[in-house]
């Protein structure tokens, strides 16, 4: 426990952090995660952040020593896919009960499944989470990864995070720890060469990084690991040959970038694939720091050419839809780097931006909002149920772009609503993505549905009705009222 907590630390006091470096001794050593109020870590734990982080990892078992209910459904935890492997779609579960914990079998139990998981799947490496449970009775997971990886003759990483240690994020961050204790560096490429990088805080979110990696195909670029997304086991091992990295999410791996560059010399940026400008820029960032670390200048010629070609091609494409969405407004309520690179991408095709959430927004990410947006007051670090359906009700946005968890506060406003964040099914990075972004927005915003459910509901309207038909004292006038209005629809009453 004394080595979790030193690490704790450690990661807490971050260097690459622009507001941490601004803080004094005492305010780095606490960080910036909010405390956890007990009971209320579900979905939200260091350990469901360090799960987020490592099990896009496709190749590599998953193994939670924990009891069952700590470990939730694996095939739809995220929308990251794989192009190959899905073994990281397999829940495994030391399933401890009650007897377990009293008898103190964990340990025994723990070395048994990961012997049992080797011998059934046969997988490069296995990772083992901790959690609550496990971390508080006192099991010892590093020395039975460690005896377990000399037994068996394959990697056993821990991942020592368990929730009550603090907030997903850095759970996050204690998922890059891992990875550079005790994968990072592990295998030697036999192919490494100038034009190497890394892509660090991908997640490959309904396969949106496929629409990435065809365009750094084309430049002669290799993606030597992409972490997490669509990652193998033996290409995050051999990462640190890569000669430059982008830092796509930094709020989840900043400490992965630094520490790589400290250790390996790999110098990092920080960029976004989202929108049309800033995929140029990130290829353009991406070309020079390769120069730097000794390419061929040659390739900064390519990356403007192609550019030039993708950036006509997809302003052809949004022509259309700009006669459509422009002059619309969008309420984003999100976080992190979509808090301002998904702004941009809107602006660009004419979209008003009524206001935007900067939840789990570095300062960085703040910055670029207010140079972009240009009035803080359509920034807010985060917005009521109560105030979103109010903002929604009262007609000051035409659509939300939000996540999963604030749809049904659009749809009780009868308000258009779009799903930017990881539950997503349609993919939004570089040009292609960008197109269909707007694609999307233009389905939802003129789907005939909003129309309709705006409508009195047909019960009010049916009280209009009787209240235009005549009273009646006699079975005769009532038969021939009703013969008189047999085949009268709703509109033929104006409506209510």
């Amino acid at each position: 426990m004394s080595s979790l907590r030193a690490k704790i630390q450690d990661v807490f006091n971050e260097p690459a952090c622009e507001q941490n470096r601004g803080k004094d001794a005492k305010a780095r050593k606490e960080g910036c995660s909010k405390p956890l109020t007990p009971g209320a870590a579900a979905g939200g734990c260091a350990f469901d952040g360090a799960k987020i982080v490592l099990q896009p990892i496709t190749d590599v078992a998953h193994l939670i020593h924990a009891p069952l209910a700590c470990e939730g459904n694996s095939w739809d935890n995220r929308g990251a896919a794989s192009s190959g492997p899905t073994l990281w779609r397999t829940s495994f579960t030391t399933d401890l009960t009650e007897l377990d914990v009293v008898m103190g079998r964990g340990e025994r139990k723990l070395f048994k499944a990961i012997r049992e998981i080797k011998e059934a799947y046969g997988p490069p490496a296995i990772f083992v989470y901790p959690t609550c449970v496990t971390a508080l009775i006192g099991d010892d997971i590093e020395a039975v990864c460690k005896r377990a990886a000399e037994k068996f003759g394959l990697p056993v990483v821990p991942v020592n995070a368990p929730g009550f240690v603090g907030s997903k994020n850095l759970g996050n961050k204690l998922a890059g720890e891992a990875l550079l204790e005790h994968v990072i560096g592990t295998v030697e490429p036999d192919d490494a060469g100038p034009y190497d990088i890394n892509i660090l805080g991908e997640f490959n979110l309904s396969g949106e990084f496929w629409l990435v990696k065809p365009l750094l195909d084309r430049l002669g670029i290799r993606v030597r690991a992409c972490i997490p997304g669509d990652a193998r086991y033996l290409d995050i091992a051999s990462a640190h040959r890569a000669r430059a990295a982008m830092m796509v999410c930094s709020t989840a791996l900043i400490n992965l970038a630094r520490k790589m560059e400290q250790r390996w010399d790999i110098p990092f940026f920080e960029g976004s694939f989202y929108g049309i400008t800033d995929t140029s820029e990130a290829l353009r960032q991406i070309s020079q720091l390769l120069v730097k670390k000794g390419a061929d200048p040659e390739i900064l010629g390519r990356t403007e050419a192609l550019i030039a070609e993708e950036e006509a091609i997809a302003w052809k494409k949004l022509t259309a839809y700009r006669p459509r969405l422009e002059g619309k407004r969008v309420l984003l309520n999100t976080g992190g780097v979509k808090s301002w690179s998904v702004v941009h991408a809107l602006m660009e095709i004419g979209i008003e931006i009524v206001g935007t959430s900067v939840k789990k927004s570095t300062v960085e990410d703040k910055e670029r909002i207010k140079q972009i947006l240009k009035d803080d007051n359509h920034i807010f670090e985060q917005m009521a149920p109560r105030e979103l359906y109010a903002m929604l009700s009262e007609h000051k946005a035409d659509i939300m772009l939000s996540g999963g968890r604030t749809q049904f506060i659009a749809l009780k406003a009868k308000t258009p609503w779009l799903d930017i964040n990881q539950e997503r099914q349609h993919p939004y990075a570089g040009y292609d993505g960008m197109v269909e972004l707007v694609r999307q927005i233009d389905f939802a915003l003129h789907n005939p549905i909003w129309r309709q459910v705006r409508e009195p509901a047909p019960w009010d309207c049916q009280t209009a009705v009787r209240e235009e038909l005549p009273s009646t004292k006699s079975e005769t006038a009532t038969l021939h009222v009703v013969q008189e209005f047999a085949g009268t629809t709703i509109d033929d009453f104006g409506g209510c």
